[in-house]
This record gives C-alpha cells, structure tokens and sequence, in this order.
C-alpha cells in the first residue's frame, strides 16, 4: 500500500517516516511540506542520509492523492478538516493526528477549539482509533481519528473498569506530565530549552483541550464520566507519565483481572505485576503503554507510561492503519 505524510517535518511525521521507512508493507509515496519543499527529507532530519532521501513535495492534494492508497495527516488543529475531507472524498483511507475528528459532538469540538467544524457527517464517520477498543470498528474505517497523547494514557487504563462498572465514575483524577516534545516542532518562550530546564509545573488547569476528549470517550464506557485532568511539563524530550486516583469497593485481583482480560492477546499493552510502577525509560522509542495499579482501602492508583510520538501518536496511527488495511496489527512497529 503506498502512503503519503501530509505536514512530514514536525516530530511526528519524523516518528512515522522512521516506522513507514521500515514497513513490510507500506511504501512512502509523498512527504509534504510547504515550507520546506524542493528539499530532501534528510537535509532535515540528517539521521536519514541514505535512507530517506525523498524530495518534499507541496501540499497539492490533487497530485499526492493521484499517487498514493492511504494519508497520514501530520497537520495542526483545524488545519486538518479540508485535507481529511478532500482525500476522504478521493476514495483515500485517512488518518488524522490532529484533533479534528476525534470528538463527535461538532459543538463540543467548537468550543473546546474555537472554529467551526465544517464537516460534521464525516466527523460522525471517523473512528476513535485506539486499537484495543475500537478493534472491530477500525477493520472498516476509511477515516481514522488517532487519539491525543495524554488521552490514551488516560482512557486504556480506565475503560475497561468503567465499562465493567468496577470503579466510583464521580471520583477520578488524572495527573499526567509529558516531556516536551508533546508541544510540536514550533519553539515558543514557555517550552524553549532555558524555559523548561531544571522545572516543573502544570499548566491548562481545569481547561486543557484534552480534557473533553478523555470525557467524551469515557462516557462510552459508562455514562457520563468526567474526568478531573492535570497536565504538566516536565523538563524532558519525550514520554508521558499519568497518575489516576480513584475509588473503588472491589478487591484488587479484580481490578487487576478487568483490565488484563480486556487486553489479553494486544501486544502492545503491559500490565506490570511485580509490584513495580511504569517508567519513562521503560517505554522510550516504543508503542507500548505500560500499566500497573495499586490498591489500598477504596483508594487505587493506576499509572501508566507511554511515549507519546509513538504510542501517543505516529506509532498509534500506524497500528490503526495496520488494522484498516487487515496487515498484521503489529507490523512495522516491533
């Protein structure tokens, strides 16, 4: 299958460049940017020489959709809903790492986003694409939401306890920190190096984007789930690292069965057992997440730990592409 990157010179599109380069079996067609085309991808990223050495083409839709089966589009919030119309019109699989289509309620998005959303049948078309939820879903997708970073952290762990009903769903916080990278490509004074080294604080309190997000596909599992969400910046390159507090009258062993058996079989979820927690390094420059959860009273901590421009982006994505195209889901990826 031939696939094309639409805005491949941020982090992500580099992450799924890497992965696309190695894949059985899909083939790089075209890598866009408008900024830098006529330039090869490895003048950009230098690790590449030799090995990605394709010539950026502009984000002419028309001529990269003549070329390719599928896209990934590597483009910034709102900037995405034309491109995924337009190649989903041209008879394109799709999958967009932006925020456009993940949330189906078009008033929700708009106001989580502040612009309209202009196709709301193709925003109630798209997939949720974390894999090991929405399996069955993604088998048949055409157009795929991949999930935000901190989300995925937030709702793996947590769906299968909602949907069994094994938690208190009006008492849960989530206290997640990412490294930098989680803010893109584009420098800006609250994420350069001097801002950032030697710190730590949260930011978006009561009113990060993602927040939405987390509520809205919980509240599939059970009703009307919400979510208290924390994010902070901490002063490294990459990973996500999320605490969740909540409550519950079940026994530990329980709790620990739910989650172990709604992902039994999915390579890329890891349920520590040895009475350890996840950490960052345990899952750099991968696409698994790694959970454990603790229990003391009716008090149970969960933590969970994932890169997030793997896992919590252009690795996600190409698992949902994996499924979509009914290739092995772990293709590319291990």
């Amino acid at each position: 299958m031939k696939v094309s990157v639409i805005g491949a010179t941020g982090y992500t599109g580099f992450e799924l460049v890497k992965i696309l380069r190695r894949h059985p079996g899909f083939e790089i067609a075209d890598l866009t940017s408008d900024s830098s085309a006529g330039e090869t991808y490895s003048s950009i990223y230098p690790s590449l020489r030799g090995v990605v050495d394709n010539k950026l083409v502009p984000n002419d839709f028309s001529a990269v959709a003549n070329r390719c089966d599928a896209v990934f589009l590597c483009l910034p919030h709102a900037a995405s809903q034309e491109a995924a119309n337009f190649f989903h019109s041209s008879g394109k699989k799709v999958v967009d790492l932006s925020a456009d289509f993940r949330v189906r309620d078009k008033e929700t998005y708009e106001t989580t986003y502040g612009v309209e959303h202009k196709y709301p049948e193709l925003l109630e078309k798209a997939v949720y694409g974390i894999p090991e939820i929405y399996t069955e879903e993604l088998k048949s997708a055409d157009m795929i939401a991949n999930p935000g970073c901190y989300p995925t952290s937030v709702i793996t762990p947590l769906f299968p306890l909602l949907k069994k009903g094994l938690v208190q769903k009006d008492f849960i916080i989530a206290d997640s920190k990412s490294g930098v990278s989680g803010a893109g490509k584009k420098p800006s004074s609250k994420t350069h190096f001097c801002e950032v080294d030697e710190d730590f604080k949260p930011y978006g309190v009561f009113s990060h984007r993602h927040n939405p997000e987390i509520n809205h596909i919980l509240s599939r599992a059970s009703e009307d789930t919400e979510v208290t969400f924390t994010p902070h910046l901490l002063p490294v390159i990459r990973g996500i690292e999320t605490t969740i507090y909540l409550k519950s009258e079940v026994n530990e062993e329980r709790l620990r069965e739910c989650i172990k058996e709604y992902y039994s079989g999915r390579a890329f979820v890891r349920f520590i057992e040895d009475g350890s927690a996840p950490s960052l390094a345990g899952i750099k420059d991968t696409n698994f997440i790694d959970i454990a959860l603790f229990k003391k009273g009716d008090m149970v901590i969960i933590v969970s730990c994932l890169d997030n421009l793997i896992k919590g982006a252009s690795g996600m994505a190409v698992q949902n592409l994996n499924i979509a195209a009914g290739l092995e889901e772990t293709a590319g990826l291990i």
